[in-house]
């Protein structure tokens, strides 16, 4: 890939974070009309957004945005207000951007009936003004915020030398900057070199501008929005009062020359020859003693330091990286993991104890590679929940509802790859919620709810897991309508006696729906199924907590992780097998005659309470030579005890997870297997699906 296809690629990566900041802010300025810091932000976001594309050839989308970016500033200047027509129009125009983002201009303009339609809207809210200044090819570099007086600004623009490498053209800026006012720009060409040195990728000029203009100082900061972090910019407001001719103020040279920073103050004195120090001079006037003016000479030159170290720091304290990158890395440390538990049990180990002693250094450092390097990858939830308030705002308009998105835990943190398998089966659920749970507003009115529905997003840790938990004030489920819909479509038996959580947990089943009619928004039966399968795929859970005419939650427990888990290694028959610890209540044991009894009752007597007990040797068809004292552990399964027997407890590791090859892809039971310290493989079960698999 070359040097400009790179840069386009982390432009197009700017610009989709760029627009999910366009809609959240259009979003929140639904919300509050009269948030100004909100219609800055969104018009910056757009501003940045034509800029850069003006420089990769984005032309269409250049075009489209810059009506866009007029019609802000209207909003921004106080000239128009914020109406829900105004915000379904600018949504619709982010959703347009992201179209001609996507588009390829060198298959030619994209397809432009929608953009004409959004530019019309556009068009109704600009004065006459405004839309004469779009009779001709629009001015991608214009800009409109105005400060009502003329100033004079100094600007030194020094380029990074790797500006060309970056996609960059300083042209395109320097045509900018003139668009703004009348401007003088000079050129320095000092540093370039010899022809034999010269590298034609590399930028020797730098620029001296001298501008008037009636624009704010942050438009002119603007222009230079993408490079700043490469080079030296400075914006200086010129006091232009004593630049007469005939002042006996005007300014000399040496003056400009020090505020321009081209001379050092001393080199001016040097030069002058009649003038000292500052500090000397106080000295000599026996006004400060001379320590005092060291010590304050010492601490300026320490907090320069700082400040200088802390700017070095503020740059460097972001990287992109690519994922794929970042998935590599983690799977080298997996290896690693695995490699380090063969070493800590080599038998060489024993009696020598200097490689004991190396080895658990090498243990050491690699726990905590291992979680620096899964800290890398947890990611806020935050980012996933953001996005849902946009889809609850588009359907609550379609199907006539009042519906308010609010959300908790944002800053929960997830691994990278559950959170990105996460989304389909939240957007199926807030659907549903919304389509089946949440009333039209007269219902809700009829019995005595607000009318304005609720939807609750919330996320918080529990334990090793990540609890998300979808909440409605909606109808809930009605269990006879559930009852009544499974047996009619063979789901269950018509003397089923279900309980209410056995009834609700009905709606997961495969092309299971109770809506009356098809829509393209839910009545064909897919989804639920579709969510249960996904969560289970990530080693998650799934739970429905159902209120007849109240509402209800739905419960969604995740790991943390799909990497690296801490796992209880068991051994049944001489075969090793692994639970996850998050999972894992406590252990309990039996006699041989107390484990038999609970075989054939598959019941077993914990605490006072009779909860399910299976054997992993049934459950697997094992050797029937049980153990004269057999280990049970009792596992939380959505919030019920159930109870597995095993041989032996091994003992605690954090284990690698590896998946299972396709010809294992469907098999129930397992979520994969890993590599133990001695070599063995070990199977890592889902408990959860070793239910189901026992009947």
């Amino acid at each position: 890939m070359s040097t400009m296809d790179e840069m386009n690629s982390v432009f197009r990566q700017e610009a989709e974070e760029l627009l999910n900041e366009i809609e959240e802010t259009i979003l929140e300025l639904e919300d509050d009309p009269h948030d100004r810091e909100a219609v800055n932000r969104l018009f910056r976001a757009v501003h940045t957004i034509k800029g850069s594309g003006a420089m990769f050839g984005y032309n269409s989308l250049v075009d489209f945005t810059h009506h866009l970016e007029t019609v802000l500033d209207r909003l921004r200047d106080g000239e128009i207000d914020v109406t829900k027509e105004l915000i379904d129009i600018i949504l619709s125009s982010r959703d347009h951007i992201k179209t001609l983002l996507d588009h390829d201009e060198a298959k030619g303009p994209a397809d432009s009936e929608e953009g004409k339609r959004l530019v019309a809207f556009l068009s109704s809210y600009l004065s006459e003004s405004a839309l004469d200044s779009f009779e001709t090819e629009p001015d991608i570099y214009e800009d409109i915020e105005e400060n009502g007086e003329e100033t004079t600004y100094r600007i030194r623009f020094i380029p990074g030398k790797n500006i060309f490498q970056n996609g960059t053209d300083p042209f395109y800026l320097l045509e900018e900057i003139s668009s703004l006012g009348h401007c003088m720009i000079t050129s320095m060409v000092d540093h370039i070199p010899l022809l034999n040195d010269l590298d034609p990728e590399e930028c020797y000029i730098s620029w001296d501008m001298i501008l008037t203009t009636d624009k704010s100082y942050d438009i002119i900061k603007d222009v230079f929005i993408f490079v700043e972090d490469d080079c030296e910019l400075v914006i200086e407001e010129i006091d232009t009062d004593n630049f007469s001719d005939d002042s006996p103020g005007n300014k000399k040279i040496g003056e400009i020359l020090v505020e321009r920073h081209d001379l050092s103050i001393d080199a001016v004195n040097e030069a002058l020859g009649d003038q000292k120090r500052l500090g000397e001079i106080l000295v000599d006037h026996k006004l400060v003693d001379k320590d005092k003016v060291k010590s304050a000479l010492t601490e300026q030159n320490y907090i320069k330091e700082i400040n200088e170290k802390r700017n070095e720091e503020t740059k460097a304290s972001t990287l992109r990286v690519a994922s794929e990158k970042l998935d590599t890395l983690v799977a080298l440390v997996g290896e690693l993991v695995t490699v380090q538990a063969r070493l800590a049990e080599h038998p060489s180990l024993k009696g020598d104890s200097d490689l004991t002693s190396i080895s658990e250094e090498v243990g050491r450092l690699t726990d905590e590679l291992r979680d620096n390097t899964m800290s890398i990858r947890m990611l806020p939830i935050g980012t996933t929940f953001s996005k849902f308030k946009r889809l609850v705002r588009d359907l609550s308009n379609k199907l006539g509802k009042k519906i308010l998105l609010v959300t908790e835990g944002g800053e929960t943190e997830l691994d990278k790859t559950v959170i990105e398998k996460l989304n389909d089966p939240l957007v199926h659920i807030i659907r549903n919620s919304i389509d089946h749970g949440i009333e039209d507003p007269e219902k809700r009115l009829a019995a005595g709810k607000p009318e304005q529905g609720r939807v609750l997003l919330s996320a918080s840790h529990s334990g090793g897991n990540v609890l998300i938990k979808i909440t409605d004030d909606g109808a809930g489920l009605n269990p006879e309508k559930i009852l009544a819909k499974a047996v009619d479509k063979g789901i269950v038996p018509t003397d089923a006696d279900l309980s209410e959580k056995e009834i609700a947990a009905l709606i997961f089943e495969p092309g299971f729906s109770t809506a009356g009619s098809i829509t393209d928004i839910s009545g064909r039966g897919v989804g639920m199924d579709v969510v249960r399968r996904s969560i289970e795929s990530l080693r998650g859970t799934i739970d429905i907590d159902n209120r007849v005419n109240e509402g209800m939650t739905i419960k969604i427990k995740l790991p943390l992780t799909l990497a690296i888990i801490d796992g209880l290694v068991v051994d049944v028959c001489s075969e090793y097998f692994i639970l996850p610890v998050s999972a894992i209540e406590e252990c309990v044991e039996l006699t041989h005659q107390e484990a038999s009894l609970a075989r054939k009752r598959n019941i077993i007597d914990f605490r006072g309470n009779v909860i399910p007990y299976l054997s992993l040797r049934e459950i697997f068809d094992l050797d029937d030579d049980y153990p004269e004292i057999e280990k049970v552990i009792i596992a939380d399964i959505n919030g019920e005890a159930v109870g597995f027997g095993v041989d032996n407890l091994i003992g605690q590791n954090q284990v690698v997870i590896k998946t299972m090859g396709k010809l294992y892809k469907n098999l129930k039971g397992f979520s994969g297997a890993t590599i133990l310290g001695d070599g063995t493989i070990a199977l890592i079960l889902d408990i959860a699906q070793l239910i189901p698999s026992s009947n």
